[in-house]
């Protein structure tokens, strides 16, 4: 990205949000838009398509924290109030009211001078990718911006993993040119401006500047006969389909990292990586908790009183509980080995908790017989504790 593009793009307003917002507020933003402009849900709209691209753009840079340091300094340095292209509207400079005007320095198109060293030189050499004040990084091999997607699966998926396929639409490198930009059969040559060093230097004054080179944009290349599909950029937005292995046991919001499956490098360089967000679908029986399942099994009053044997089901098929005689409601059963197991050879649990089940209607014979069992265990207490605080209370 060239110096122009960092101070002429608000990266903040392509995202709506604030320069001071936080990465969660920023990621929240991106991933809104980049579902609701996605080419998949808007085919054959141009205009979601680039809103689309501007946005990807924006959370490139506003989304790496190094990447947004260097952009928040360039803006503070080059925005509104600062040395900004055209010069300054108050004056600069030497105290009678003569303006310096800066648009000579990023507006001019002058052949590379001399560079001088040290001061401002050395600071914009830093901010636009150049060291040392003399040595171009235009040509360095850049790593590609790494991307986030979102796929959804089901609960028993997320437990024993699961093969998806992901259809992606996002820029690549141009499948015509090879991300050389240029059409079959030519190839770019070396911009004649800058010699290929992607800079060119000028002197104004005491001091030494440094721009991209407006005629190769900053990359130290001329393409003569661009490439068809990409319009010599080397990029395209192209539709791929990945298949995403989902690791047993994966956790819902989690994660998923493939390397060097996001947007293409620069210069050769290495391709960001792609980022995979799963959301798992909650199941209407089982729970989780960690690597161990949980499920609620409902029981009446004498199973829990006079003890059973229950059937539970699991993700494999049963098991069987012996509940002992007197049990309590709420009472967890644990059953060794059958709950998640995962990459690293753990395996949890299954959590079985008793409720007891309280029906809603009753025959007259029901009622009966629970009227008779109430008279049978008058004497008994079931808050003890209460019935003591309460007394004490009283007194």
């Amino acid at each position: 990205m060239s110096a122009r593009d960092w101070i002429d793009k608000d990266f903040y307003h392509e995202l709506g949000v604030p320069s001071d917002a936080g990465d969660a507020e920023i990621k929240k933003a991106y991933r809104k838009l980049a579902r609701e402009l996605h080419p998949d849900a808007n085919p054959g709209n141009a205009q979601a398509e680039a809103r689309f691209k501007a946005v990807s753009e924006a959370y490139g840079v506003l989304g790496d924290a190094e990447k947004r340091k260097q952009y928040d300094e360039a803006r503070r340095l080059f925005g509104s109030g600062g040395f900004r292209p055209g010069g300054f509207g108050g004056g600069f400079g030497t105290g009678g009211g003569s303006t310096f005007d800066f648009g000579d320095i990023f507006g001019g198109g002058q052949q590379a001078g001399t560079a001088g060293g040290g001061g401002i030189s050395d600071l914009l050499g830093n901010l636009f990718g150049r060291r040392g004040g003399t040595a171009s990084t235009a040509n360095r091999p850049r790593r590609g911006a790494d991307v986030e997607t979102e796929v959804r699966i089901d609960f028993v998926e997320a437990v024993k993993g699961a093969t998806v396929p992901l259809r992606l639409s996002a820029p690549s490198t141009c499948g015509t040119c090879h991300g050389s930009g240029a059409k079959p059969g030519t190839s770019p040559h070396t911009c004649a401006t800058c010699g290929g060093a992607g800079l060119v230097s000028r002197s104004q004054g005491a001091f030494a500047f440094s721009e991209p080179c407006r005629d190769c944009r900053g990359t130290g290349r001329i393409v003569d006969d661009p490439c068809p599909e990409c319009g010599g950029d080397g990029v395209s937005t192209r539709t791929r389909t990945l298949t995403v292995r989902i690791p047993a046991g994966v956790n819902d919001d989690q994660r998923i990292r493939l390397a060097e499956q996001g947007e293409p490098g620069a210069g050769g360089g290495h391709a960001g990586d792609l980022y995979v967000r799963v959301h798992v679908t909650p199941h209407a029986v089982f729970g989780r908790s960690g690597n161990d399942l949980t499920i609620k099994v409902p029981v009446t009053f004498p199973e829990l009183a006079l003890g059973t044997t229950l059937d539970v089901p699991t993700l494999d098929g049963k098991v069987s509980l012996r509940v002992a005689p007197g049990t309590a409601s709420g009472r967890v059963l644990r059953v060794r080995g059958k709950g998640i197991a995962r990459r690293d050879g753990q395996v949890g649990d299954l959590l079985v908790t008793l409720q007891v089940a309280v029906p809603s209607n009753m025959d007259d014979k029901a009622k009966a017989a629970l009227e008779e069992y109430l008279a049978a265990t008058s004497g008994h207490d079931p808050r003890p504790d209460l019935t003591t605080l309460l007394e004490k209370r009283s007194q």
